[in-house]
């Protein structure tokens, strides 16, 4: 196991951050990082702007290094690569080009860490965050309640009445009779006095359930009503109309399980995804296209993988770091 560097202390100089930077990136890509580690480099990265950069300087040099040489520093810990050359002034315009793409590449890397690793930039903000496979339950206000499914984030918002941001994953919200909270999502909000409702921001797409009571979902493309048992989904730009859903598939996470009815194979590899450490590669597109229907345990996932390798007849490949590939 690797050490990680120190999380604070005296104040470094440009160089020694950065080798503590190499030192995380070792770390993190070694498949040997644990829930712990990525909670420390939480705390490293934000301690300071320094920190931020000395971390995108050395994750741009990592990114643009070929697969050999990564495992070379894997394995030598001491060893750091030399900055780039100058660059002639005649290639100027081809090194901007790659400046600009290796800028983008770290910027995809902070906000979409690789295999769930770390937290997205976007949630280093956030006041309650659980890891892959948690669920915590977290009182925000007098009689309202909020439980944090698998990699969930919210943010706490300042006002009289109770209101927090759901910045990515999923939650449900339990809101006491002459009680009232607020949940933004997205670019709605979603808000109810009383009873249960379940909001899940994914990749932009936010899904609204009202499992008990009502809820008023507002956007800018429109308000809908909800009454128990009825769902709303929206994106930045649009919400859709207001659909009926089955509570015990929408809620079965409540309960440690997944209730899947005539999903596609990919999207049942998806919401896997989204309860395991590592992730799942399914390679084989004609399988993700095919019908699953099924419920699974969520403790017993690698039995459920295991289930549908051998029904849809895939083949596996585990690779270090949580990595299963099937094709």
């Amino acid at each position: 196991m690797k050490t990680p560097p120190p999380e604070q202390g005296a104040p470094h100089s440009g160089d020694d951050l950065e080798a503590q930077a190499w030192q995380w990136l070792r770390l993190l890509h070694s498949g040997d990082a644990r829930e712990i580690d990525g909670a420390r480099f939480k705390r490293w990265v934000q301690s300071s702007a320094a920190h931020r950069r000395a971390y995108l300087a050395a994750k741009q040099r990592w990114d643009l290094l070929q697969a050999p040489a990564r495992e070379l520093l894997r394995q030598h810990p001491d060893a750091v690569p030399a900055p780039p050359r100058p660059v002639p002034l005649y290639h100027r315009r081809a090194f901007l080009g790659a400046a600009a793409s290796v800028a983008v590449v770290a910027t995809v890397a902070a906000v979409r860490p690789p295999l769930g690793m770390w937290p997205g930039i976007q949630e280093w903000g956030a006041d309650e965050r659980t890891g892959a496979g948690q669920q915590r339950t977290v009182a925000v206000g007098d009689g309202v309640e909020v439980t944090l499914n698998t990699r969930t984030s919210i943010r706490r918002q300042a006002g009289n009445d109770p209101a927090v941001e759901l910045i990515n994953g999923e939650a449900s919200v339990h809101v006491g009779a002459g009680q009232g909270v607020t949940v933004l999502a997205g670019s709605g909000r979603s808000r109810a006095h009383n009873g249960r409702f379940d909001v899940r921001n994914l990749d932009g797409k936010v899904c609204v359930t009202c499992v008990a009571g009502a809820v008023t979902v507002e956007h800018p493309g429109g308000t809908r009503g909800l009454m128990a048992g009825q769902q709303v989904q929206y994106e930045a730009d649009a919400i859709g109309n207001t659909a009926a859903v089955s509570l015990e598939a929408a809620t079965a996470w409540r309960s440690g399980k997944l209730v899947f009815d005539h999903a596609r194979l990919s999207e049942v590899i998806d919401e896997i995804n989204r309860y395991r450490n590592g992730r799942v590669l399914l390679m084989n597109e004609a399988a993700g296209e095919r019908p699953v229907s099924g419920r699974f345990e969520i403790a017993s996932l690698d039995l459920a993988l295991l289930q549908l390798q051998e029904s849809f007849e895939l083949k596996a490949r585990s690779l270090p770091a949580g990595l299963l590939i099937l094709s």
